[in-house]
Formats: C-alpha cells, structure tokens, sequence
C-alpha cells in the first residue's frame, strides 16, 4: 500500500480513502499499522486533523476517544488471542512525538519476541524492522485486518458498558 493518503491519513480517512481503516468508531478510525512485525499492531486516528492533543478536545469527545482506544485494544487482544499461540498482552500508548495529530498505538506483545526486546518498549526494535519490506501491511494482511474488524463489530454491538453502582471516581473516595 502505497500512495498519498499516507500524507493526509485523517484526512483520507474521513474521506473514504485511506486503505488502512478497520473501522470507523464513535471519536476516531481504528486502522492497521504500516508495519506489522507484531501482527496486529494497529493506531486509533483521531478524526479531527488538527487536534494535536487528548486535552484538545472537549471532555466527552476525549472520554470517547479513550472509549475507542480501549475497544481497539480489546479487539486486537481477542484477535490475537486466537490466530496466534504466542500472545501475551496488549500495550496501549499515546505519544504524540512524531506526527502531529492525536493517536494511539496498540501493540500486541508475543511469547516468540526476541529476548532483548520482548519486556522493553516497541520502540527499542532494530530500526530494519521497521522498514523491512517483508513487515509492510499489505494483502498477506487480510485474516489479520478481518479478525480486527469482527472483534470491533462484536465490541460495539455489545453496548456500553453500564455502570453497576459500585465503582467510584478517585474524587469520590
């Protein structure tokens, strides 16, 4: 996958042309990583291309965003689960050191990691696997991009989640 929309990514994405988007979800896009070394790996975009920061947007947009950023996780969690044996857990970041719009990377982790890095940040992984031609997202993707893509249509027909009563905010205790 090759082209322009990676200039623009929310842009494209609102427009329909971004061929990374999974799905559209309440505050953002969930899509597949450009690179896929640990298969699965996927970015909530905001959907708004000048929000630079979570605190840039309005409390119930950001309460959204984070929303979708744990159904994203979720998603690529019980993906994983089943296409690979070697899953182990799900790291959810926000950086915003690179690019200059709100987003949020879910990397699942595996038991198959090689031992310098397997307990350090992704971020620690030779600079090769990140432009390896052979971890570039493309149609070899597709059971992986299909299985995301279930996981969040079951996700978001299960409803909100409700609150029983019993939990407490931090202010509340």
């Amino acid at each position: 996958m090759t082209g322009d929309w990676r200039m623009d990514r929310i842009g494209t994405a609102l427009k329909g042309e971004n061929p990374t988007v999974l799905r559209r979800l309440t505050a953002g896009f969930a899509v597949i990583g450009d690179v896929q070394f640990l298969p699965g790996y996927s970015v909530l975009l905001v959907d708004e291309p000048d929000v630079r920061r979570l605190s840039d947007l309005p409390r119930a947009k950001r309460l959204s965003f984070l929303s979708d950023m744990d159904q994203l996780g979720e998603a690529v969690e019980r993906a994983c689960r089943r296409l690979d044996p070697g899953f182990r857990r799900v790291n959810l970041e926000i950086l915003g050191n690179t690019d200059p719009f709100l987003h949020a990377h879910v990397w699942p982790r595996f038991a198959w990691e090689p031992a310098d890095v397997v307990g350090k940040p992704v971020w620690l992984y030779p600079p090769e696997r990140w432009s390896d031609e052979q971890f570039r997202i493309g149609p070899q993707h597709g059971v992986l991009r299909e299985a995301i893509g279930s996981e969040l249509d079951r996700l978001r027909s299960a409803g909100p989640v409700v609150d029983d009563g019993r939990s407490k905010l931090i202010g509340d205790i």
